[in-house]
């Protein structure tokens, strides 16, 4: 990434004890800068930290806001070291980068390993992070802060996201609650089967 302007440094390093628990490429990106926020809050990478918290990677993994215990296609041994600006998660699992989509729930292999992640961002990481809505708010002269992302609404697995979304910046922590609902709620249900949705 490294044509992306950081918009976020994370802090000096004062969780030593979950590098232990990383894998050698991960922990030497995290020693030269502990996580990172770029692309205008396109990529979130975590740091080994404790404050802030929305950057904390072990309280992403095993803290309160632990993504397995609000996403049941997560797993515990499951490293969620990066998201999205609208909330889907990047996850590692056997070496391997898997991506959940944070409104269905549903997780999918990128069938790459860190180094090759990093590597494609560099050359398209429109595709691979999906940077529409992020431009659309950006458009206006908004921007995500550090520890903000986007609320979508309607969601964009609904049909109705089709005739346009309505975006806003919300604290990270009320996004991924959120997602994490709205993906509960979805599970089982077969496309095309109609939902009534309620406006947050």
């Amino acid at each position: 990434m490294s044509d992306a302007r950081p918009d976020y440094f994370g802090p000096s390093i004062d969780d030593h004890g979950i590098l232990e628990r990383l894998p050698a490429t991960l922990v030497e990106i995290l020693k030269d800068v502990n996580g990172f926020v770029v692309l205008g809050g396109g990529l979130h990478l975590r740091g080994a930290c404790s404050t802030p918290a929305w950057h904390s990677l072990r309280r992403a993994w095993e803290g309160e806001m632990a993504l397995h215990r609000l996403f049941k296609n997560i797993k515990e041994d499951d490293i969620p070291f990066a998201q999205d600006a609208v909330g889907d998660q990047f996850i590692l699992r056997g070496g391997q980068v898997h991506r959940l989509w944070s409104e269905t729930g549903i997780l999918e292999s990128h069938d790459l390993d860190l180094e090759a992640f990093f590597s494609r961002l560099d050359i398209d990481a429109m595709a691979l992070l999906d940077l529409g809505p992020l431009e659309l708010f950006c458009e206006d002269g908004q921007r995500l802060k550090p520890g903000q992302l986007l609320h979508i609404y309607p969601p964009l697995c609904t049909a109705e996201a089709e005739e346009g979304v309505d975006l806003k910046a919300v604290g990270a922590d009320e996004c991924i609650l959120y997602l994490a609902e709205l993906a509960r709620q979805l599970d089982g249900l077969q496309d095309g089967t109609s939902i009534e949705l309620i406006s947050t």
